[in-house]
């Protein structure tokens, strides 16, 4: 008995350490990366999405990594930490495979419909899609954990999904339903799983 408790500890304690590692290497990145557009007077927005450009495809990848000012950066900061646990506590493999999912709804979707000339930055379609995956994981998969973690999430944060429709200025609605619906393909696609 006391073996599979020292043995089930462990496994949490390498589970929990891992999943630090990848939020804070994730978070990291966002951080280092606004530091270094200061520095650079923001020359690195111009590899956010520019909508139905060439250049502006770049920015599919590039733009869960940059944020427009230090109040944008903290507040994808937080939930993006909060969404990400959540996601690996259901199951650490499916952290990136729902977070590539999530960028690219995100960017596909503000490319093709976002406003000419403008410039589209941030993790909040990623964090949209960690929010679509987990509402839908609970349904798709079946699994006792998942529909907790679903209705604790829909609880919470649920209301947030307004903000997948437009609305407010300077808030990238289409990025935020491409993430979204990124992260309910995700739930799909892992329905099998947990």
């Amino acid at each position: 008995m006391k073996t599979a408790v020292a043995r089930t500890t462990r496994n949490v304690t390498r589970s929990l350490k891992a999943q630090t590692v990848t939020l804070s290497a994730s978070v990291g990145v966002m951080w280092i990366t606004f530091a270094a557009n200061a520095l650079l007077g923001g020359a690195l927005l111009q590899f956010g999405i520019v909508p139905r450009t060439v250049h502006g495809l770049v920015g599919i990848l590039a733009a869960p990594f940059l944020h427009g000012s230090l109040n944008h950066l903290i507040a994808n900061t937080i939930p993006f930490l909060i969404f990400g646990w959540l996601v690996m506590l259901r199951d650490r493999r499916h952290f990136v495979p729902v977070t590539l999912l999530a960028a690219l709804g995100a960017g596909v979707l503000a490319w093709s419909l976002g406003a000419p000339n403008s410039v589209h930055v941030g993790a909040s379609g990623v964090i949209f899609g960690y929010l679509g995956f987990l509402l839908l994981s609970g349904w798709y998969s079946r699994s006792v954990m998942s529909i907790v973690i679903s209705l604790g999430v829909a609880a919470l944060w649920g209301g947030t999904v307004m903000q997948v429709l437009p609305g407010a200025p300077g808030i990238s609605w289409q990025g935020h339903l491409g993430g979204f619906i990124g992260g309910i393909l995700a739930a799909r696609r892992f329905k099998g799983s947990k």
